[in-house]
């Protein structure tokens, strides 16, 4: 009796060591795995073979209180593995270890297990992960209190190694999207490098091409591009047929990020079977429009794919809009050469030094604004050994108000060795200015011939400021204003009239152009005006020409804050 008892003993014991043995390996095994798929599979095996169990199945969880996927099954079933369906266990009980399918009736015949199948729960300390499923045995005996033991301490050590594998695959995830972002970080990088080196629009387009096709494997792309309101394709690959104006405007009329199973009107898109369109903003205005097939792989773009190709997309336009720039930049500073050049060659036209006239305090300027301006002043001598004194003020700013201010010159100085009357001289300037230039090109002028004894001034005023003449004795100027229309305006119908002054001891003649009475206050409210004009003249009669023309230029600048925006002429005679 002794030596059964004894054998007996030793067998339990050499039971229990295997079970200890089985469980170590196992434990082993599943934890060291980093497959969630493999723990289950063997978790299940594992199961099953030890209790000789010939149906069973594992349940995970959907992240819901009900709903349950098939992720492993055995024996015969009429449940497919990955299947997912709603199991309804209590859930006060989820935080059981095991389960009786006698107690669950509904769930047993719903899993086709039997009424003494066995629920063992796969949990770790805060999440409910599942069910391992187990049928009953094959000899139809209940599981003894060992076995139950055994099979609980199983799913302990499973359900930590499901958790760590999942973190595993999660960490596995994590660091894939991270190399793939550094990789499109990389790749943006070196493409950045090559766009920035690049100054034409062509090789652009060409390097983003060759980035869709070698780096994004997009074999059907464009890339449209709005110029100032005109739509055009700069790149494009794989197309069927170019888009209509109007099929481009519906483009550019969808969201910034817009997949094309969306709904739209735009045939275009489904012909050539485009996946996804891209708008590009630049200064929050929308220029541009990427648009892509599907990718070599044929899946669905995710989030990722959409941020690279918008990068790619911003990268591409902005140096497009740097070319531009640059464009424009070049272009500013030929303009800005041109008009330095022409304001030298304007400033040539002018007298320098002021000629002297015998008899006369004479004291001529102009102040340039930055701008290339048709302002005009000019003493000529004739071949009597009288003296001609001009201004004139073309309309507009620029190159063509300095060409016609030109051709001015060189009508006067031409007509100058001529004996013809300053009427008529002013007749024939009109008919050429107004026959060889635009209908809205025109010159205020005014010219005057002071005789060869300096007792005389003949004048013609066509439409420019008057003159002002001070006279000992009189306490306002008078304005010579003589003459008749501008020059250019129309034909000479009506001959232009002159007036002729005799001029005295002490007289003072000021010529000057709007820019002097035009000139603007800081406001931009008010102008400098004939009236003050006046009025310094007056405080400074006695100096000479040059102190009075210095006054006003002074009196100006104080009043509009030393801001100019056009051209100051100013011509002053005194008779000694």
């Amino acid at each position: 009796m002794k030596t059964s008892n004894s054998a007996l003993q030793n067998s339990d014991d050499r039971q229990s060591r295997f079970e200890l043995r089985t469980l170590l390996e196992t434990s082993r095994m599943l934890i060291e795995s980093q497959e969630p798929d493999f723990v289950l599979n063997n978790l299940l095996l594992i199961t099953m073979g030890k209790l000789l169990v010939p149906k069973g199945m594992i349940l995970i969880n959907q992240d819901s209180d009900h709903m349950y996927q098939i992720s492993k099954i055995k024996g015969r079933n009429a449940l497919e593995e990955g299947e997912v369906i709603k199991v309804e266990f209590p859930v006060d009980q989820l935080d059981c270890s095991v389960l009786h399918g006698n107690e669950l009736p509904e769930i047993t015949k719903k899993l086709g297990l039997g009424e003494d199948s066995v629920f063992f729960n796969l949990r770790t300390t805060n999440h409910h992960l599942g069910f391992l499923c187990l049928g009953p045995k094959g000899t139809k005996k209940p599981l003894t209190d060992g076995e139950l033991e055994f099979i609980e301490s199983l799913t302990i050590i499973s359900s930590v190694a499901i958790a760590n594998s999942r973190m595993f695959q999660e960490l596995r995830l994590i660091n894939r999207k991270l190399d793939r972002k550094v990789h499109d970080l990389n790749t943006l990088l070196e493409l950045s490098k090559d766009f920035n080196m690049m100054v034409d629009r062509d090789e652009i387009a060409r390097t983003f091409k060759f980035a869709m096709l070698g780096q994004m494997l997009i074999r059907t792309f464009f890339f449209v591009l709005d110029e100032n309101g005109e739509k055009s394709m700069v790149a494009d690959s794989g197309l069927k047929a170019k888009p209509s104006q109007k099929e481009l405007q519906q483009m550019f009329e969808l969201d910034d990020v817009f997949f094309c199973e969306d709904d739209h009107d735009c045939s275009f898109l489904e012909k050539n079977d485009i996946k996804l369109l891209i708008g590009l903003r630049f200064q929050n205005e929308k220029i541009a429009v990427v648009g892509v097939g599907a990718p070599a792989n044929k899946q669905p773009y995710n989030n990722e794919q959409v941020n690279f190709l918008q990068s790619l997309g911003n990268l591409a336009l902005l140096t497009i809009q740097k070319t531009y720039l640059l464009e424009e930049r070049i272009e500013k500073q030929r303009m800005e050469e041109d008009l330095n050049l022409a304001k030298t060659i304007q400033q040539g036209l002018l007298p320098s030094p002021i000629p002297t006239i015998e008899g006369f305090d004479l004291a001529a300027t102009n102040v340039s604004s930055y701008q290339v301006g048709g302002d005009y002043f000019d003493i000529v001598n004739t071949p009597d050994g009288g003296h001609l004194l001009a201004i004139a003020d073309v309309t507009g700013k620029g190159v063509s108000a300095s060409l016609l201010m030109a051709n001015l010159q060189s009508m006067l100085h031409a007509l100058a060795p001529i004996d013809i009357s300053l009427s008529g001289a002013t007749d024939s300037i009109n008919d050429i200015i107004h026959e060889n230039t635009p209908p809205d090109k025109f010159i205020t002028f005014f010219w005057g011939k002071l005789s060869s004894d300096g007792k005389r001034f003949e004048y013609v005023n066509a439409g420019h400021n008057n003159p002002l003449l001070f006279r000992k004795g009189t306490e306002e100027p008078q304005e010579l204003e003589e003459g008749g229309l501008i020059l250019g305006a129309m034909s000479t119908i009506m001959p232009y009239e002159s007036s002729t002054l005799e001029v005295q001891q002490g007289d003072i003649l000021v010529f000057y152009t709007d820019g002097v009475t035009e000139a603007m206050n800081p406001e931009q409210t008010e102008e400098y005006e004939t009236e003050r004009l006046t009025r310094c003249l007056k405080e400074n009669l006695h100096r000479s020409s040059e102190e009075i023309m210095n006054a006003v230029i002074d009196d100006i600048m104080e009043f509009s804050d030393g801001v100019q925006y056009d051209d100051i002429t100013l011509m002053v005679l005194k008779v000694n």
